[in-house]
């Protein structure tokens, strides 16, 4: 019961977090690119409902595929204006997103993880990659180029903050770890991977990598 109970708390949590965004796009003020981060911060936060709701792949995985198709439609037709960027490059970078999850959420129930292994990946890609992208957008002044894509060092700045406060806070949680200095390595492995990863393939490469290379390194 508690799976279906998980299902649709998931699929409400996510369509209220995508109408509010679109709501405050049309008029509260907030940009394109602002609406697209707050998806992508907001969306995040699906992980602690599934650690909380679901004990069984098959129900853990529903929403990663549902949106994998979902976000696929929206980027091949830009039916949700608020999820898809105004112009210039297109990217399937809200595509990767759920593949991620999907690929987190099996590896945790399949017993290669653990649940809170891959919170630690996805929400360091939902604060650390959103407020880097808010905060170079808004104050970045010092820009440098990786594979044609514009990086700044205040977003780097933001993504290495957020990630060493959420790593800080779940490690705090659920490892016997040497919490700060842990958390410091896992915020510099994920700031670098955001750094050098073009076409909104950090949604992949960051909660992928860093959950990875957490586990390869200081998992016991």
């Amino acid at each position: 019961m508690d799976n279906i109970i998980g299902l649709v708390i998931s699929v409400v949590f996510i369509f209220a977090i995508m109408g509010m965004s679109a709501i405050l796009m049309k008029h509260g003020g907030l940009s394109n690119e602002g609406s697209r981060k707050f998806i992508h911060i907001g969306v995040s936060h699906w992980w602690i409902i599934a650690m909380i709701f679901f004990d069984n792949i098959f129900y853990a995985t529903i929403i990663p595929v549902l949106f994998i198709v979902f976000n696929y439609l929206s980027y091949r037709f830009q039916f949700v204006d608020s999820m898809e960027r105004d112009g210039g490059k297109k990217d399937l970078g809200t595509v990767y997103y759920p593949i991620s999850l999907f690929i987190l959420m099996v590896l945790s129930f399949t017993g290669y993880s653990e649940l809170y292994i891959g919170a630690l990946g996805v929400l360091i890609m939902g604060y650390g990659d959103g407020f880097a992208a808010v905060a170079g957008k808004r104050y970045g002044r010092y820009t440098f180029k990786v594979m044609g894509n514009t990086k700044t060092v205040e977003g780097c700045i933001a993504m290495f903050v957020f990630s060493f406060a959420i790593a800080f806070v779940i490690l705090g949680l659920y490892s016997s770890a040497p919490i700060p200095l842990v958390a410091w390595v896992i915020a510099g492995f994920a700031t670098i991977i955001e750094a050098i990863s073009p076409y909104g393939l950090d949604n992949l490469t960051v909660p992928l990598l860093t959950s990875g290379f957490y586990m390869f390194f200081f998992y016991n």
